[in-house]
């Protein structure tokens, strides 16, 4: 199928209340315009160098999301850029962009990563790092943290439901509690692989690249 086609199929059966973002990752300025001249205008980078260099070329009704690992070097060049970053996964990381945004004047929305799966080789935070992490998001100004983000470890259909459950939970039990600066506005779960899953499971926020484009070329990059 089409890009424009494959968006209206998944469109079409997600509810109305969940976001897409359509992972332009490697994918070139004419693949994004057309998704962009369907109607979408949530598009998420994994690279802060990607996402810096396509950013010129669409208009400000385009929402920008940062959906890979943030370097902390790299946060300077996305200030201002970025309409939501879903990878805090540190206080260092959340130090830094507190202090890059407040030179600017500007907020950092953002979505707190957990990595639930406990995977040494992948980016997040392990839930007994959480709380930690949560005080020092009440003492920022300029970091708003919007709500909790999560990739899956490859798993078994069953595993993926429990996996979606828990991080659901946790996200239940936050938005109960009187924090400054947090709102759990956000939950960020569901890929092209198991997106309906995770909306059954309560995310509100998919992010599908090979779903909508399909599958990456590498070499094109």
């Amino acid at each position: 199928m089409s890009i424009k086609n494959n968006i209206s199929h998944i469109l079409s059966a997600m509810p109305k209340d969940v976001h897409l973002i359509a992972v332009t990752k490697t994918r070139n300025v004419q693949e994004i315009k057309e998704a962009y001249d369907f109607g979408l205008r949530d598009f998420g980078e994994n690279k802060v160098q990607e996402l810096v260099n396509k950013y010129d070329e669409f208009d400000e009704s385009v929402r920008w999301h940062l959906i890979g690992h943030l370097q902390r070097n790299k946060v300077k060049y996305i200030v201002g850029k970025v309409y939501l970053i879903h990878s805090l996964d540190s206080v260092k990381l959340l130090d830094e962009l507190e202090k890059q945004f407040a030179l600017k004047g500007l907020n950092a929305e953002v979505l707190i990563e957990i990595n639930i799966g406990r995977e040494v080789n992948k980016t997040g935070i392990l839930l007994e790092e959480l709380e930690e992490l949560l005080v020092e998001c009440e003492k920022c100004n300029n970091v708003k943290v919007k709500g909790l983000m999560t990739v899956l470890p490859i798993c078994s259909a069953e595993e993926q439901r429990e996996y979606f459950k828990k991080i659901k939970s946790i996200w239940d039990l936050l938005s109960e509690k009187p924090y400054k600066n947090i709102q759990m506005l956000f939950l960020s779960m569901g890929m092209t692989g198991d997106y309906n899953t995770a909306i059954l499971e309560g995310s509100n926020m998919i992010r599908i690249g090979e779903g909508i484009f399909g599958k990456r070329n590498y070499n094109k990059v």
